[in-house]
């Protein structure tokens, strides 16, 4: 089989090339020879294996939509799986893919680190991996990574929740929590962009953080997970806002936001003496956004999967024919076994100001399906 080619570009700059199989210095490996499209003996078009985590949110099921036929219109055959949140049934699915002979994997993981020795058979197996939305850890493996910014989302939740309470011009004090993700480096990067931006207020004493959990390790949610995110703010609410009221809770994504809000009402939140904080999220996932059509969640910021899609659908076609694959960063993401060489996308932020417009005129969802 014919190695699939490594190309980073740091934004308009050309680096040079170097192959799938790793070296500690890519870049003294002499550029290997352009990869024609690979078809089997049988002439049926390239394989490409698509992991998911699950169909149960909306979201994931628009990634797999848009992606297979992306894909598929450009003549490449797609497995595409979910593992419905379960990382050994996504180990298993993904092996199963590369021993079907899949050329590229378009991993978004479950667990970020966990997926180690069965991405050393794709390694093995010159398989080209390209890590999307969710940056996969601690494997060399991981040849790109496809993302919406990290950066300027945490920028967009921070100032939202700067923005919403005045703090330029309200001397509060307000009081805030955290709710973070999985300790990995994708998250330290959006967590750092978010709490960098509400960091004065905090140190000036505009905003109070009554758990004193401040940090990524105090305010982290494994896996995202919405009945985590649930049982720490309940937790929270109960040791330390029996006599306060909670005016923000700074979550990363939308199932922490879930499970903030479920915590928040079971405490009484949610009423009109009582009302629900400032809450932010990510990903507008359907059940969030009529969240936010209710008044119970504040904003989350919108990543047009669509533009996500065709961004790693054209990588897989330039890897699958040995051409420059387009990157716009290859410093900031550290998987801790190399820096992986990734493409970034903005993103806009839904509210009830907006999610009409954003969501329904742009066609990413239905009237009907937010009612």
């Amino acid at each position: 089989m014919k190695k699939c080619i490594t190309i980073a570009l740091a934004l308009t700059l050309t680096l040079a090339l170097f192959g799938c199989t790793k070296s500690s210095t890519p870049s003294a490996q002499p550029a290997a020879p352009p990869a024609e499209k690979i078809s089997d003996s049988a002439g049926e078009s390239t394989l490409v294996g698509i992991s998911l985590p699950t169909k149960s949110l909306q979201r994931w099921n628009q990634d797999g939509e848009y992606l297979e036929k992306e894909l598929g219109g450009m003549g490449y055959s797609v497995d595409l799986q979910f593992a419905e949140n379960k990382t050994e049934l996504q180990v298993s699915q993904i092996d199963n893919m590369i021993t079907k002979g899949a050329k590229v994997l378009i991993i978004s993981p479950i667990d970020v680190s966990t997926l180690t020795n069965v991405l050393e058979t794709a390694k093995q197996q010159d398989v080209c991996v390209i890590s999307y939305d969710r940056l996969i850890v601690n494997s060399d493996a991981v040849d790109y990574y496809a993302t919406f910014d990290n950066t300027i989302i945490g920028q967009i939740i921070g100032k939202y929740v700067v923005d919403q309470l005045n703090l330029e011009n309200n001397a509060g004090p307000f009081n805030m929590e955290i709710v973070s993700g999985p300790n990995s480096d994708a998250t330290r990067v959006l967590f750092d962009a978010a709490v960098g931006e509400v960091q004065p207020y905090i140190d000036n004493g505009q905003l109070v953080i009554r758990s004193g959990q401040t940090d990524m390790e105090q305010t982290a949610t494994p896996n995202w997970e919405e009945k985590e995110a649930q049982s720490r703010m309940d937790n929270i609410l109960t040791a330390y806002y029996s006599d306060a009221h909670l005016d923000a809770v700074l979550c990363l994504n939308d199932s922490t936001s879930l499970g903030s809000q479920s915590a928040l009402k079971a405490a009484g939140y949610g009423t009109q003496d009582n009302p629900m904080p400032i809450l932010t999220g990510q990903d507008c996932d359907i059940a969030n956004v009529k969240a936010i059509i209710a008044g119970d969640q504040s904003m989350s910021v919108f990543k047009d999967t669509k533009i996500l899609a065709a961004a790693v659908a054209k990588m897989t076609d330039q890897i699958l024919k040995g051409e420059t694959v387009t990157v716009n960063d290859t410093e900031s993401y550290d998987n801790f076994s190399k820096i992986v060489p990734s493409y970034l996308i903005e993103s806009l932020f839904v509210d009830q100001s907006n999610w009409q417009e954003l969501l329904v005129d742009g066609g990413y969802y239905t009237l009907d399906e937010l009612q």
